[in-house]
């Protein structure tokens, strides 16, 4: 019996073994006129089985560069495209460096912390105070999935002044409006599907005029 484990390892699955052989037949032809009009004809069948990496705009040049990669750069052909090196292939990326200032408040997050920084540096108007109002209602929400039933509003307006260290300052005409009783909000992946993306917690918190 012929099993795979017996089998050479293949370069690029994706493509299969009948691919990897026919770059390996390729390969031994001598002529290199005829070895270029046969490896253009692999590259349309590699195209063919791996249609996905059509979606790229330069899958041709994909396509040869794993036709490269399969016949493990030694294919001395006539190439649309410069063939790649292994070097190439085999370096590593470059390392990203995280944040390495702490979060703030594990509750809200990172993203919060910088909406916060973003809206400290406009100008007061009332757009920023709208956005203000807005942040808080999301803030309480987060709030709210992570830690209890309930939060007065003045918590959440506390908690963007000490994440603003001080810049941002919630107006005294800002209120977040009472919590709808039937409002359920859920951690991530807990799987009932509520309190993703309804800032006000609810569909009868969806009116967000201003206290008179």
């Amino acid at each position: 019996m012929d099993y795979n484990t017996q089998r050479e390892k293949l370069v690029l699955p994706e493509y299969g073994r009948h691919v990897q052989k026919m770059i390996e037949q390729v390969k031994a032809i001598e002529d290199r006129e005829k070895r270029s009009e046969q490896m253009r004809a692999v590259v349309q069948v590699m195209g063919i089985l791996n249609p996905q990496i059509r979606e790229f705009n330069d899958y041709k040049h994909k396509l040869w560069d794993h036709a490269q990669v399969i016949g493990g750069f030694e294919l001395d052909i006539d190439a649309p495209f410069p063939a790649p090196t292994q070097q190439q292939f085999e370096a590593r990326p470059e390392v990203i460096k995280l944040p390495e200032k702490p979060i703030k408040a594990a509750c809200y997050g990172r993203n919060i912390e910088n909406m916060i920084n973003l809206i400290a540096d406009r100008e007061d108007d009332d757009l920023k105070k709208e956005m203000i109002r807005t942040l808080a209602l999301y803030m309480r929400q987060q709030y709210l999935i992570w830690n209890k039933d309930n939060v007065a509003e003045e918590t959440i307006f506390a908690d963007i002044e000490r994440l603003s260290e001080g810049k941002l300052k919630v107006p005294e005409d800002v209120h977040l409006g009472a919590i709808a009783q039937n409002a359920s909000f859920s951690r991530p992946g807990s799987g009932n599907g509520q309190g993703g993306n309804n800032f006000g917690g609810g569909k009868k918190n969806r009116n967000w005029k201003r206290k008179k």
